[in-house]
């Protein structure tokens, strides 16, 4: 496999995360992201682009070549393995683990990464219930939808949440929200789109950017 400099694995993993929200990869949102200038992003871009990796056209989005998604893939596999190994085999809590999993993704071991894989018990979904990529780069998809689309009086699971910054998963701490609880809509506040929502058999007022970061389904699929 190609061998990549630890910048160089960030921008693919950065704009296959783009990718995945369905936003479009420009120089900027590069730049703002990883708090780079937007000329250091122009020429890491265009090395990329030198290398078969991306998809590079001034005021175009950029796109990952299937070469590059096969690599963004192999540091998305790693980043969320070793999420997943904080949380279960050391105790550490879903918001303290992205900034430490971003430092154990550039490892090259992949015997390492197969071996995490198995003592894991070849999890499919990550602490934040995000899918994690099969050694192939195949991803199981998160079925569910926004807890802003639910209906009211309907038995639902969280089983991911959209955002994974420190503040918003330390707010769901707070209201002793995680992947797996039980919740259900009670009501629905038409003048803001707040709802009113059962959590684990407690009564809670939820945002509605709250509520559409939260994905949620009729049963767990992890």
């Amino acid at each position: 496999m190609l061998k990549l400099s630890l910048s160089e694995e960030n921008y693919l993993k950065t704009i296959y995360a783009l990718e995945e929200k369905g936003e479009p990869a420009h120089n900027q949102t590069i730049a703002q992201t990883l708090r780079n200038t937007p000329a250091s992003v122009s020429d890491m871009l265009k090395k990329l682009t030198k290398k078969g990796l991306i998809h590079y056209e001034p005021y175009k989005p950029i796109r990952l070549t299937s070469k590059g998604r096969q690599l963004a893939l192999s540091i998305v596999r790693k980043h969320r393995l070793w999420e997943t190994f904080l949380v279960k085999c050391l105790g550490f809590t879903w918001e303290e683990i992205h900034p430490v999993a971003e430092q154990l993704e550039h490892i090259e071991s992949e015997l390492l990464i197969s071996r995490l894989d198995e003592y894991l018990g070849y999890p499919k979904y990550d602490p934040h219930g995000d899918p994690i990529p099969s050694p192939d780069g195949k991803l199981q998809p998160i079925e569910g939808f926004p807890l802003s689309h639910a209906p009211i009086g309907v038995e639902l699971v969280v089983v991911a949440v959209k955002n994974d910054e420190k503040d918003f998963l330390s707010y769901l701490n707070k209201i002793n929200l995680s992947i797996g609880s039980s919740i259900v809509i009670i009501d629905k506040i038409p003048f803001d789109l707040s709802i009113e929502v059962d959590i684990n058999n407690r009564i809670i007022n939820l945002s509605h950017l709250v509520a559409s970061q939260i994905i949620v389904n009729h049963e767990s699929n992890h």
